[in-house]
């Protein structure tokens, strides 16, 4: 996913999310629904979000310095993830809070035909959205799911949004269900029913928001494909016999460390060690652009002779034995 297409999928969310969140606080005003507060809330809240999630971007973008020697990349995780933790939680501790008031206090709704034009008006703003960050999200998800593109991908921006407007249409369907219940019962409690459910939903959501981008920002490898990738282009690099090892990370979404030791012959005079290396680093970055930072480690493994004479080693470790070039 590129970078262009995060942003334009959280600038379609913030403008829609702004607007239904106005029109949702003019309908609570109007009709005293619970429900309708509550979606007013959640609304807020992803306004919110969208305006951090720009702000993480836009910040993660400053040059690398002494003391932040691989870049600012990780601040988009960080950002993502007081997306999930602070606003997404409080709009579910207010919205259950919300709820329990109602219910235990019930009150009349008043024009109810208010709420109902601002819940359908809000369902076709938020569909409008939702395709647009959905349509963004095929353009890199493959042949992925969706649940397993948003557990994945190593971009914060678009399964926050994805989640957070699958969680805004199934919060307007329950508070529809709330206020069509109250309407069709006379029992104002139910009002208060679709608002502890949304509170629901929208900590479901930040649960397993702030799981997906903890693992981010503790630090995650390449995708195998990517993995697969990179060790395609080392070996097709004349020169280099095998791959030792390799260890990859994400040092933002849009940056990939990579380090191998590969295994080189012990007579490459070093002249034409520094052409393979260069060479290799060169297919890497064409096979997997996002690998900015790479450091190929050159090892001489031993002749199969020596090896041989090793016999109290178990055969793996004989074959990964070597010594430092």
């Amino acid at each position: 996913m590129s970078t262009e297409g995060g942003t334009r999928a959280v600038i379609a969310a913030m403008i829609a999310n702004g607007g239904i969140a106005l029109t949702k606080f003019g309908a609570y005003a109007i009709t005293g629904s619970s429900s309708m507060l509550s979606e007013a809330i959640h609304s807020v809240a992803d306004t919110g979000n969208q305006a951090l999630l720009l702000i993480g971007g836009k910040r993660s973008l400053e040059a690398p310095d002494a003391e932040h020697q691989f870049g600012y990349g990780r601040r988009r995780y960080v950002y993502a993830f007081v997306v999930a933790i602070i606003l997404f939680m409080l709009g579910g501790i207010f919205s259950l809070y919300e709820g329990w008031h109602k219910i235990s206090h019930p009150e009349e709704l008043n024009m109810v035909w208010v709420a109902y034009l601002v819940l359908f008006i809000a369902i076709g703003l938020e569909s409008w959205s939702f395709r647009t960050a959905f349509r963004e999200a095929n353009k890199s998800r493959g042949t992925r799911s969706l649940k397993e593109y948003i557990q994945d991908t190593r971009q914060p921006e678009l399964p926050v949004v994805l989640l957070e407007d699958m969680g805004a249409l199934l919060g307007l369907v329950l508070a529809l269900f709330g206020i069509t219940m109250a309407v069709v019962t006379g029992d104002a409690r139910w009002d208060g029913v679709g608002s502890l459910a949304i509170g629901t939903l929208l900590l479901v959501i930040a649960v397993f928001l702030a799981f997906e981008m903890a693992g981010l920002l503790v630090g995650e490898s390449a995708l195998p494909e990517q993995e697969t990738a990179i060790m395609e282009a080392l070996n097709a690099q004349p020169g280099v016999d095998s791959i030792i090892h390799m260890r990859t990370l994400h040092t933002g979404p849009d940056e990939l460390l990579v380090a191998v030791k590969i295994g080189v012959r012990r007579d490459l005079p070093s002249s034409e060690l520094a052409v393979v290396i260069d060479e290799a680093e060169q297919r890497v970055r064409t096979a997997v652009p996002t690998a900015k930072w790479i450091y190929l480690e050159p090892d001489i493994e031993r002749a199969q002779a020596e090896s041989a004479s090793d016999s109290h080693l178990p055969p793996a470790q004989e074959q990964a034995t070597t010594s430092d070039a």
